[in-house]
């Protein structure tokens, strides 16, 4: 079963610990349940998706929600 799907964009740049996201790194995330927030489960789909889209490491970056702005689509 899968739930919603959102648009999660970075809402500025950020540079830690050899790191670097930008707001074009963009993803699309389903998410396992029906819920309104993408970060609902510790982030796990968004961690997921940004390793497996960009190799990006989302908990060597230290991001957090705040980072993000999401919308849902579909």
């Amino acid at each position: 079963m899968q739930g919603n799907q959102f648009k999660i964009t970075p809402k500025r740049e950020k540079r830690v610990n050899g790191t670097l996201l930008t707001p074009s790194m963009v993803v699309f995330v389903t998410t396992k349940m029906f819920t309104g927030n993408p970060f609902y489960n510790g982030a796990q789909e968004v961690i997921e998706e940004y390793r497996r889209v960009w190799g990006f490491d989302y908990r060597k970056a230290k991001c957090v929600m705040g980072d993000f702005e999401w919308e849902k689509v579909g």
